[in-house]
């Protein structure tokens, strides 16, 4: 068992191009889905031509019922801006309803040298909010600094009797929690507060290095300054994107 489970999710697993075809069309696995996705993105990186033959099925699942699918979907279209829809694709997937596949396809619109999608991105360094979905009583949460999965449990709401679970949007740690257990919230009050992950402030940064303007810096100069609960990693880049941020608004400032 431990060895099936590893062979099904591991994505790294080479795909043919039979079962990549197959893959990106199994609705019953949206896993499977995700797994093909990655490897084409993979080859597009190394400019793979045979790659382009599934460019349909990218522009396809742009508008698939699953999230991380469409959050899959926004990354990869980013590996070749050559291709054919990519970046109308991005900037609808702007509106997405998810603030994760958003984000996803604000970076890779950066790739197009397209800075439409800036605003997604400087939210990426921002905690997201996690609101209560319907009325009731906390029954549970999660402590302060506890790392979560994207739609990973935060908390528990007792409404009626049923128990209603409330998920965390994005990968991070509890960073704070505004409802704990006992209290009686009302539907769209917030629970707690999620962190963001260092993967995804990694690359919210990198994106800013290029297209950020004046305007982002409050939000960069938190991992400018760094902290305990800041990876050490996030600063030196923080501080490069200030600085590129700083000499491109300098050198605006002097064109006549």
């Amino acid at each position: 068992m431990p060895v099936l489970f590893w062979w099904n999710t591991w994505f790294g697993r080479r795909l043919s191009d039979q079962q990549l075809g197959e893959y990106l069309q199994d609705e019953k696995h949206p896993r499977h889905i995700q797994h093909a996705l990655v490897q084409l993105g993979d080859r597009m990186a190394r400019h793979d031509a045979g790659a382009s033959h599934w460019y349909p099925e990218l522009l396809r699942l742009a508008s698939h019922p699953v999230e991380e699918v469409r959050n899959t979907d926004a990354w990869v279209m980013g590996q070749d801006t050559s291709g054919a829809g990519f970046r109308e694709m991005l900037l609808r997937m702007l509106g997405d309803p998810s603030a994760m596949v958003r984000g996803n396809a604000a970076l890779s619109l950066v790739r197009f040298g397209d800075a439409t999608g800036r605003p997604q991105i400087v939210g990426l360094l921002q905690p997201a909010i996690v609101i209560a979905p319907t009325s009731g009583e906390v029954i549970d949460t999660g402590k302060v600094e506890t790392a979560v999965h994207q739609g990973g449990l935060v908390a528990k709401i007792q409404s009626g009797d049923q128990v209603v679970e409330v998920r965390s949007p994005i990968s991070g740690r509890i960073g704070q929690v505004a409802a704990g257990r006992g209290t009686n919230v009302t539907a769209g009050a917030e629970i707690a507060r999620v962190e963001p992950g260092p993967e995804q402030v990694w690359e919210a940064l990198r994106a800013l290095y290029f297209i950020g303007q004046p305007e982002d810096l409050p939000a960069i100069r938190r991992y400018v300054r760094g902290a305990p609960d800041i990876p050490e990693r996030l600063q030196p880049q923080a501080l490069l994107t200030e600085r590129a941020i700083l000499e491109r608004a300098t050198k605006q400032s002097t064109v006549p």
